[in-house]
């Protein structure tokens, strides 16, 4: 009997945080990628930009990658691409739009010539390495998102990908339940990964067309004002019924916000984007033209700094200012971690004097994941073997896997993973396999690798401030010349202070001079003895730590 190889799948991102979306699939030497995420900074990362998943597991197996598959083009599934084909050459996978949309970050970067994308179609089975790749049509809140089903050694592996089950969604195109179910039926699930972003929230996630609806009625309730409507300029489904509302309230629209912009021109090009020209004005016409018959859309919705909204919040928008004739829609819903800067956002448009809807007012935003009723339907049709909850912090894999375990999946069969872990399917079942490299990587403007140490420096400042101490020593004579200057920044003020700093120069005084009659003769030391004793004072007197620095010219 001929022994089936073995298939091990390794999560480098996506399992305890919402974002960094990256998994690898590998069978007989071989591997294929699943996604390439990236996650948006925390209030504690200060001046991080982007976060990464960590490549090392992937660079290491550089020659085993067969390519990367491309579930839909959402950046925290997508956006970490350009910075893996710094160091790898592949096949990229994945619908037109979302192709579309990976391909312009990649060709930014400058790293056009090494992807091959390859364009895949709802219901496409393509071989990759060894495994046979289905894809298989989800509703979610970017158009042609897709769940994958790998055909493999051991079966089905069933990545549900970000869904939601949408009985009226604006394009027709269903989640295919019905494939999934023939594969349930026939070959049957050996594997689900489901997307667990709300399997906390009970019920069924509300259709997209609800949005529309909304959003319509606001436009007609008010019949004399300029709509500013905010949203992420990939969901297309939504910029579609601000347009149908716009249109049908007698207004036209204006893009503002370069991505906006982008994807409107790229939604419309690939026929996703029922939005004619003559429907449309140039943004910078906007204030001269009638407040009733214009609509402009906008980016921003996440309060994001520098954005079109957040701009036009702060009155510096150079296209145009906003005020009482104005009714802005913010269509989305704040994620974890950005409500200060959207409420930020939204107070600076109610003082200058516009008005705001959100989603506490009127029903301006959906979620594009499915609910507890939905993935419990999921796990019902697919009945799988194993089962391990994916796309979500820790709350929701918890949560996602007690309802599978309540759905009939063997609570044996159930495993909750992390970032790092890596697990094997096999003939004997689903075991954990031991963990991999998966921390942050933190990327600051084109600086890739921001260390944990400079993050460490820069909460360090922000919180305690900074101190930097320069003084002088002659080691022939083997004195400080003249007295150590005290610099500070975000400590205390100077001209509060002027005892406490005049305490810590002779502190720092004294100990270089006593450094010295040790012995002490290098740059390392000297600078160790300052640092030491200026934070044990500081620490006495102000029970506070900065980030001290200490500058010792040797003559």
């Amino acid at each position: 009997m001929t022994r089936k190889s073995a298939v091990s799948i390794t999560f480098l991102g996506g399992l305890g945080e919402i974002g960094r979306n990256c998994a690898c699939i590998e069978s007989d030497g071989r591997m294929v990628i699943l996604d390439c995420g990236v996650m948006f900074p925390e209030p504690d990362m200060p001046g991080v930009d982007l976060v990464l998943p960590n490549f090392d597991y992937i660079h290491e197996r550089a020659g085993s990658v067969d390519g990367l598959v491309l579930t839909h083009g959402h950046e925290d599934h997508t956006g970490g691409l350009p910075y893996l084909l710094r160091e790898l050459k592949m096949p990229v996978y994945g619908s037109a739009l979302t192709l579309a949309l990976a391909r312009h970050r990649v060709e930014e970067a400058g790293l056009a010539g090494r992807a091959q994308f390859r364009e895949v179609r709802d219901g496409d089975l393509v071989q990759i390495g060894p495994f046979g790749v289905e894809f298989i049509p989800v509703t979610h809140s970017v158009p042609h998102g897709f769940a994958t089903a790998f055909h493999t050694s051991q079966g089905i592996i069933l990545h549900s990908g970000d869904f939601k089950l949408d009985l009226a969604p604006i394009d027709g195109r269903f989640t295919d339940l019905s494939r999934i179910g023939s594969l349930a039926h026939n070959e049957g699930i050996r594997l689900l990964m489901s997307d667990s972003t709300n399997a906390d929230e009970p019920g069924f996630t509300l259709s997209e067309s609800v949005v529309g609806e909304a959003i319509s009625r606001v436009m007609v309730a008010n019949p004399g004002k300029r709509i500013v409507a905010a949203c992420f300029a990939s969901h297309i489904h939504r910029i579609q019924q601000v347009a149908t509302a716009a249109r049908e309230s007698g207004r036209r629209i204006a893009a503002l916000g370069r991505s906006m912009e982008k994807n409107i021109e790229l939604a419309r090009g690939l026929g996703l984007l029922d939005l004619p020209e003559k429907d449309q004005v140039p943004v910078e016409s906007v204030s001269s033209l009638d407040p009733g018959k214009i609509c402009v859309i906008c980016t921003g919705s996440q309060g994001e700094p520098l954005s079109a909204l957040a701009l036009l919040a702060a009155g510096e928008s150079r296209v145009m200012k906003l005020g009482k004739d104005d009714l802005v829609i913010i269509s989305a819903h704040p994620i974890p971690g950005n409500e200060w800067a959207v409420g930020k956002v939204i107070n600076g448009l109610t003082r200058r004097g516009a008005g705001v809807i959100h989603t506490g007012i009127e029903q301006v935003h959906v979620s594009g994941h499915a609910r507890r009723g939905e993935l419990r339907t999921l796990l019902s049709l697919t009945r799988p073997e194993y089962f391990i909850p994916v796309h979500g912090e820790l709350r929701h894999l918890v949560q996602h896997a007690q309802l599978a375990s309540q759905s009939g999946v063997d609570a044996g069969h159930v495993l909750t993973c992390e970032d790092g872990n890596r697990v094997r399917l096999d003939g004997s079942g689903l075991v954990r396999d031991g963990n991999v490299p998966a921390g942050f990587l933190y990327v600051d403007g084109t600086v890739g690798d921001v260390s944990h140490g400079v993050l460490r420096d820069r909460r360090a400042l922000a919180e305690e401030g900074m101190i930097v101490v320069m003084a002088v020593v002659d080691l022939h004579a083997g004195e400080v010349v003249g007295t150590p200057e005290i610099v500070t920044r975000g400590w205390v003020h100077a001209k509060e202070a002027e005892d406490l700093l005049e305490e810590a120069a002779a502190t720092v005084r004294t100990s270089l001079e006593k450094a010295i009659a040790d012995g002490a003769s290098d740059d390392e030391t000297l600078h160790r003895h300052a640092r030491q004793a200026l934070g044990r004072l500081v620490g006495e007197r102000t029970r506070r730590r900065p980030l001290i620095v200490p500058v010792v010219v040797i003559m």
